[in-house]
């Protein structure tokens, strides 16, 4: 296996403008995560990201691009990224941007070009199609719309979007359209960017002839489609094997077989990526299947290719609520799911607050929350004549507002987030929960993640350990091992609110080794010595690890 500096890495996820505002406006802003950057280097990442902060009209929160070459006024302009840019480096860190190139705005200039008539020369940068008999092309259904087309009445067709209507889908069987863009990615790595999260990559190649869906509820249709490879060969030729940066793909609708083609050594695409069969498909905690899911992912591809660890992002709800207990056990679940997470095969990714144990919120009315995805499903499930008190608590838990909350960073007004009125609601609960306290605090959840990324500066055994499962059908507990020549680590986790006893693995057991990190005090025996019964409070991690001679 090779190695390389970002399979070694953490990555810090910057949600700027949750993250904190410098300016009073209640946005999040560059300036304000240059003025915490201390915080971020105190927890010991190596790679911070950040989600885009491109010219937009912020309909999708960024993730709708007018301008890939400005800055939003939201967050700032150019010479303050500049300047952040250089405080990361100068700080030892990198830093990666989003890469937002399967759509754009449908205010940027090349589709207000693409739209202004049939015969434009960018009308074939988009996606246009007759409809038919006065219905859309196709029956396909968007990610945030119950349609992937929106009729223009003025030339009397209808775009293709995967997302909001104000979301265009790019052609990239155009070819200037791709050269556009690798024109565009050269000119922010030029300026000393470390490389790109990619959203929805795989999203680029559309199935030929946009046939009817058997069932368009099912959108994988929109994903890991013939021809998408070559785009991304095509991109890493002209633009990321010219550079020495980190790429990681958002792709979903992938299992490790097909997953494996996106980021295998020798195919020359990208460096790692995110898949989903943990997000999409695992609402809560389902232990046997998530056991399931990281043994296939590590068979799969480690060795061969890379994979990420995450269970939250600014998508997805905070993992502590979803897949720990936010309440008695909040702190115990929040550091066992950091634990887990940091000691899986793969590059850990840590959503801003998750290091402090943040939770997902629950506001009074549909009207508190900013969520276009939740808004718009909202929307068409009480059109259909549901009840809306129903369809409100139905799509509370996975609300990607849940994420998005700005950081509690003390328990002043607003968690000391703005001087201002804050974009989003703060969750009520920043009085008890913010760095104020993590840090005051030296057995936090901040002091946890901390040294985890500590030790795994120190231990290769967490990047290129095997793994082996030693907990099949044994839920509440998983327990796994990782070896690395000499080197093996022993997790025992226990996912429950209830304590549990498990038999240590007998080759194991009695052994001198040492505890390395847990959750709980320990007595000194069982630091020391692995015992041949484990006794595991509710929610408690341990790692264990055993040298052996040369």
């Amino acid at each position: 296996m090779k190695k390389t500096w970002w399979k070694e890495a953490v990555v810090y996820q910057v949600y700027w403008r949750s993250f904190y505002d410098s300016n009073g406006d209640g946005y999040g802003d560059l300036r304000g995560v240059l003025e915490k950057l201390d915080y971020i280097k105190k927890l010991g990442v190596d790679v911070i990201w950040l989600n885009p902060f491109y010219e937009s009209p912020d309909r999708d929160n960024g993730y709708d691009i007018s301008d890939y070459e400005a800055v939003m006024e939201k967050a700032g302009d150019l010479d303050t990224f500049k300047e952040l840019l250089e405080a990361i480096h100068d700080k030892g860190m990198k830093v990666i941007m989003d890469l937002v190139v399967n759509h754009t705005s449908d205010q940027h200039p090349w589709f207000l070009d693409s739209k202004s008539s049939k015969d434009h020369p960018k009308r074939d940068w988009y996606i246009w199609k007759e409809g038919k008999n006065d219905r859309p092309p196709n029956n396909w259904r968007s990610y945030f719309e119950p349609s992937t087309w929106t009729k223009d009445e003025e030339t009397e067709e209808y775009y293709f979007h995967s997302f909001a209507k104000e979301q265009p889908d790019l052609n990239w069987e155009n070819t200037d359209v791709r050269q556009e863009i690798f024109r565009m990615m050269r000119s922010w790595l030029d300026l000393g960017i470390d490389g790109f999260r990619m959203d929805v990559i795989n999203l680029l190649a559309k199935q030929e002839g946009f046939p009817d869906a058997d069932n368009p509820e099912q959108i994988s249709y929109l994903a890991d489609n013939p021809g998408i490879h070559d785009y991304l060969q095509e991109m890493n030729r002209e633009v990321l094997s010219q550079y020495d940066v980190m790429t990681v793909g958002e792709i979903p609708f992938v299992n490790p077989e097909t997953g494996l083609l996106y980021v295998h050594e020798d195919r020359d695409e990208l460096n790692t990526l995110f898949h989903f069969q943990v997000a999409d498909e695992m609402p809560v905690m389902d232990l046997p299947k998530y056991k399931e899911i990281q043994e296939s992912w590590y068979k799969g591809v480690f060795e061969k290719g890379w994979n990420s660890q995450f269970l939250n992002n600014h998508d997805h709800t905070r993992q502590v609520t979803r897949y720990g207990n936010d309440d008695q056990y909040r702190t115990e679940s929040a550091k066992l799911l950091g634990i887990m997470l940091h000691t899986l095969p793969g590059m850990p990714y840590i959503y801003q607050g998750e290091e402090i144990g943040m939770t997902g919120v629950r506001f009074d009315s549909i009207d508190d929350y900013n969520d276009i995805a939740m808004k718009n499903k909202y929307k068409e499930e009480v059109a259909k004549g549901r009840n809306p008190e129903e369809v409100f608590e139905d799509l509370l838990l996975l609300s990607r507002d849940n994420s998005r909350t700005p950081m509690q960073w003390n328990g002043k007004e607003h968690a000391g987030f703005t001087e201002g009125t804050p974009w989003m609601k703060v969750n009520p609960n920043y009085q008890e929960i913010n760095v104020e306290q993590a840090l005051d605090d030296q057995s936090s959840v901040f002091y946890t993640y901390q040294n985890l990324i500590e030790l795994r500066k120190e231990h290769p055994v967490m990047v290129y350990g095997d793994y082996e499962d030693l907990s099949k059908g044994k839920e509440p507990l998983y327990m796994y091992k990782r070896t690395y020549k000499n080197t093996t680590w022993l997790i025992a986790l226990n996912h429950s609110e209830q304590a549990l006893s498990v038999k240590s693995p007998k080759t194991l057991a009695g052994e001198a080794t040492r505890l390395v990190i847990g959750n709980y005090k320990v007595d000194a025996e069982a630091r020391s010595i692995l015992p041949e019964t484990l006794d595991l409070k509710p929610y408690e991690a341990r790692v264990y690890e055993f040298v052996s001679a040369d």
